[in-house]
């Protein structure tokens, strides 16, 4: 028998931005399915991606924890940011790889969707042209964010930007006010700037902040009115396009 036959399967699933019940079915089958199942974390923990899914989990499933060796303590463009985290990705990929040799099918957990601003592809580009390698779509935080609030972003012939908020506040300004309706993501530690650029470009009154949107705990407000400490990590910013619609004062509570 072809030795390339006996080698496993690797599925990169997104499982969505928080709520269990965002999973799709194909990502339930996959993970039911799976021989191991990896995540991404950090030490100590074992993440949100495999918190979301772990009903689904069978008994007896290996376990993969990989477990970022750096994460937003240090800047991403520094030497330490990069050389670690690429050597991660790198171990990363052949520890999988092993796995796959011997056979198994590995489901990668992704938060939101693998391949939007997701870690699964860095272990995917890396793998991909030696096994046979699959994506499950999952929702995007962005999706589920705005589906919690009721906010309609953009409609019709407007244009929607996808920001990090880690861009420089010329940037962000320069891209805000080339744009009609924005998704600020990575918002953490950068909230003052993105507050600052939005309102450079004429837009901070119709911004909306939520933070771990899908959640149990999740919650939403004007981002004029929250306060300058640091967003969880979980946390976006919804700019609306649609600046004709009916009811202009949108609060967009998520009730």
């Amino acid at each position: 028998m072809n030795a390339a036959i006996l080698k496993g399967k690797l599925t990169g699933v997104g499982t969505g931005p928080g709520d269990p019940e965002l999973l799709t079915l194909k990502a339930v089958r996959s993970i039911t399915e799976a021989d191991v199942i990896a995540f991404f974390c950090k030490k100590g923990s074992t993440g949100n991606g495999r918190a979301i899914v772990e009903a689904h989990i069978r008994p007896g499933t290996l376990e993969l924890p990989l477990v970022y060796p750096v994460t937003v303590e240090t800047h991403k463009d520094e030497t330490e940011y990069k050389a670690p985290i690429a050597d991660f990705f790198d171990k990363s990929a052949e520890d999988i790889a092993t796995l796959l040799d011997a056979g198994k099918n590995v489901v990668v957990l992704s938060e939101g969707d693998p391949l939007f601003y997701g870690s699964y592809m860095h272990l995917h580009v890396r793998l991909e042209k030696r096994y046979h390698a699959e994506v499950v779509a999952g929702v995007t935080a962005m999706s589920g964010c705005w589906s919690m609030t009721g906010m309609p972003l953009v409609q019709g012939d407007d244009i929607l930007s996808v920001l990090p908020g880690t861009l420089s506040e010329e940037k962000l300004t320069e891209r805000l006010q080339n744009t009609d309706g924005a998704v600020i993501m990575k918002v953490g530690r950068n909230l003052p700037k993105i507050r600052r650029a939005l309102a450079s470009a004429g837009k901070l009154s119709g911004a909306l902040y939520v933070e771990r949107g899908t959640m149990a705990n999740g919650a939403a407000q004007k981002l004029e009115e929250r306060d300058e400490s640091p967003a969880p990590y979980f946390s976006i910013v919804l700019v609306p396009g649609w600046t004709t619609r009916p009811a202009e004062e949108f609060i967009g509570d998520g009730k």
